[in-house]
């Protein structure tokens, strides 16, 4: 997959572009229906198969105070639409010159002459073009009228539950994982670079592996959970503290601790990659060390035979 930043980078050729609009935050069941049938579209017509995506997300410059993480980075999102089979990912900037386009101008502007789209699959819920003006219909409308077909992809449903990207960041921030796992359609994914911190878990005989994550991610609720690791193409079994350390502290900054099991080396600087599997157990405060560390004893244990159950049918 190619991966474009900007528009003016976009060369046409003479292969038809079909388009998806949006910004696939956590590339849901939703959004895989929507790629897959894009997908499907441009290789039975030899088409090249695109997607734009606005980056930062519109909201987040016209109303950052309102902006919701998101679920997951952009390097994790390409990755995603690249295994649905995506030819061609263009990140262009949104910027407060683009949020006066009015939707006929994006259409086009963008669509049109710097596109030159064939088709274009939208969800039903996409909006476009100043204050968000631009409805599905009104794009089907200018499809009509500009020559280039629209495909409005309806709600999808999974358990009973319409699946969003807002529905299953709730399900993260109240640690349902299994929920947001169905919606998904993947184990929900948390990804950093390992940093050195205060070094307690070594000296308590679990060292962990502590990782920044990248501002503006949706953290899952603060707990213990059951994780596969992946470091340097490798999985690993791991246990996952998410929290502010109460047991040390009485104010901490929130923290991604992994204690790789079966596991010894030195890895700082080096990105890790969770999937999160089940939460095993709220965070709490402990008396003192003795009671800690037979609680995170008990919790590599079940974390353990959590994954070994979980693990025949994992992939990355």
């Amino acid at each position: 997959m190619e991966i474009i930043r900007e528009l003016d980078s976009f060369k046409t050729t003479d292969a038809p572009v079909y388009l998806a609009l949006g910004n696939f935050d956590g590339v849901h069941k939703g959004h895989q229906q929507l790629i897959n049938k894009l997908v499907e579209k441009a290789r039975l017509n030899e088409g090249t198969a695109a997607a734009f995506i606005f980056e930062p997300h519109p909201i987040q410059v016209l109303n950052p105070a309102q902006a919701p993480d998101l679920i997951n980075t952009a390097a994790i999102k390409a990755q995603l639409l690249q295994q649905l089979g995506i030819d061609v990912l263009i990140y262009h900037s949104f910027t407060p010159q683009i949020a006066q386009c009015s939707p006929r101008q994006f259409v086009e502007e963008y669509l049109l002459a710097r596109l030159g789209v064939q088709e274009v699959f939208i969800g039903f819920n996409y909006s476009f073009g100043y204050k968000g003006a631009g409805t599905p219909e009104l794009l089907e409308a200018y499809g009509t009228e500009y020559g280039f077909a629209v495909n409005i992809i309806a709600p999808v449903e999974v358990e009973g539950v319409t699946v969003s990207s807002t529905f299953i960041r709730k399900m993260l921030s109240e640690g349902n994982i299994a929920k947001a796992r169905t919606l998904l359609g993947y184990y929900p994914i948390l990804e950093g670079i390992i940093i050195k911190e205060e070094g307690r878990g070594a000296a308590i005989g679990f060292p962990t592996a502590n990782l920044r994550v990248e501002k503006g991610i949706q953290m899952p609720a603060q707990g213990v959970y059951a994780a596969f690791a992946s470091l340097d193409g490798e999985i690993h079994k791991a246990v996952v503290n998410i929290g502010t350390k109460p047991t040390f502290h009485e104010e901490y900054p929130l923290s991604v601790e992994a204690h790789i099991i079966d596991f010894n080396k030195n890895i700082y600087g080096q990105t890790l990659r969770l999937y999160l599997v089940k939460n095993i157990r709220k965070e709490r405060k402990f008396s003192g060390i003795d009671e800690l560390v037979k609680q995170i004893a008990q919790d590599k244990a079940e974390a353990y035979q959590i994954l070994l159950k979980s693990g025949d049918g994992f992939t990355i």
